[in-house]
């Protein structure tokens, strides 16, 4: 079976990170037919230079249409495997995709212009990288066309991203000169910097590693609802890591109620067991043990158990115009659970490009900043450090309707 993985693009605006998507598609033969034709005559008439911008465009129009692509996905394939490209403009848009875990990458790639260097977003790309846990990461120094392939210039950015990324606690795998539009070092070797012998983008990407398994994780079943089918209810959900067997004993928090269980259900009929990353049906035994378990509640081994409690300590990327105030009343969702919740204390707000610590015990947090909180909600809430369950370590804060903040346990 072939594998596939997913990896997030980011990159400061204009650094060329939709024409090296468009490169990708194309060289990797992914577009569909007509748009390859399509592009290649847009070549001929362009004396030769492919015009990437009219592949992303296609891609957008798609988009907008809801035809192949969706929203935040793009996807493409090598000889070795799939790929699914998460690309979401913006520090808020990655964000709010990251964090809620329905494009959840386990690679990203960071693009750099060579002739602008590291700016803005590079620093707030990688902050939020390493918020999020994603350890594999590959860097591109891109548009190397528009210094003359200059070695010297890619030695003093590559040092640059390095010891930037370094203080974030990331190490890049690799480095890699490219110019997307013309396909230098993307898919094949580029004549045009001799000096560089390291590999391709294409081959880069294909010594990345699929996440490891969650299934030798704890037991978490968030339960998403509740349905009733021929008289019998049925907890429906995803398992976010470890395995359930029939005949299991759990224990459902934060309601604190146990129950054993009767069989799992798949669309193909029962099953003795569910691993991570699976949709189930969980039918248990004792019908009375259903009373209370609803959308929010978390499926558990009885031991250990996991945190349960009504005060959190979290570090939160704040991303709205109108500031975070202390004591302020917001909605917390992590998982399927959702609860109100005040925030009792900003404990630092920091600058999220350099890390530098604006104020301690503040009263605001402001837009792009980060702040390290002490969050009270209204009701227990069943949750693990981010390091150990990623689903139930991530969280979002909202105001009404609106995605405010994202944030990670500890």
């Amino acid at each position: 079976m072939r594998e596939d993985l997913k990896f997030v693009a980011v990159g400061h605006v204009d650094h060329g990170k939709s024409t090296l998507i468009g490169r990708l598609l194309y060289d990797t033969n992914s577009l569909p037919p007509d748009k390859m034709e399509e592009v290649r005559q847009m070549s001929e008439e362009s004396e030769g230079v492919l015009e990437f911008a009219f592949v992303m465009d296609h891609l957008e129009e798609e988009r907008k249409n809801r035809v192949t692509i969706d929203t935040a996905q793009i996807f493409f394939r090598t000889a070795k495997r799939e790929y699914v490209i998460i690309d979401a403009p913006g520090h808020k848009q990655f964000l709010k995709n990251m964090i809620t875990g329905a494009t959840l990458a386990e690679a990203a790639l960071l693009l750099v212009a060579a002739e602008e260097g590291l700016q803005e977003q590079t620093h707030r790309h990688a902050y939020i990288l390493s918020l999020l846990g994603i350890e594999q990461l590959l860097v591109v120094i891109n548009k190397m066309d528009l210094v003359d392939y200059s070695r010297e210039r890619f030695e003093q950015i590559k040092k640059d991203i390095t010891h930037r990324l370094g203080e974030f606690g990331l190490t890049p795998l690799l480095v890699i000169p490219i110019a997307a539009k013309p396909g230098d070092n993307v898919a094949r070797r580029s004549e045009k910097m001799p000096w560089y012998a390291g590999k391709t983008l294409l081959e880069g990407l294909d010594m990345l590693q699929p996440a490891p398994s969650k299934e030798e994780g704890p037991l978490r079943f968030p339960v998403q609802d509740v349905y009733e089918r021929e008289g019998e209810k049925i907890l429906v959900g995803k398992m976010s890591s470890g395995i359930l067997t029939r005949g299991q004993e759990v224990m459902f928090h934060p309601l604190g109620k146990r129950a054993t269980v009767d069989y799992i259900k798949v669309f193909e009929g029962k099953r003795e067991q569910a691993e991570a990353g699976r949709s189930i049906g969980l039918v248990l035994k004792d019908k009375s043990a259903l009373q209370g378990l609803k959308r929010g509640q978390i499926a558990c081994a009885v031991s250990p158990s996991p945190k349960v409690s009504n005060t959190i300590t979290a570090t939160i990327f704040w991303m709205n115009g109108e500031p975070l105030r202390k004591n302020e009343k917001l909605y917390l969702k992590c998982a399927t659970q959702q609860v109100l919740c005040k925030v009792k204390k900003i404990r630092e707000r920091l600058n999220s490009s350099t890390l530098e610590i604006l104020e301690e015990d503040a009263d605001l947090l402001h837009e792009t900043e980060v702040g390290k909180l002490t969050i009270k909600t209204e009701e227990s809430i069943c949750m693990d450090p981010f390091e150990q369950v990623e689903e139930m370590g991530r969280f979002v804060l909202m105001r009404d309707t609106d995605t405010v903040a994202g944030g990670v346990v500890h």
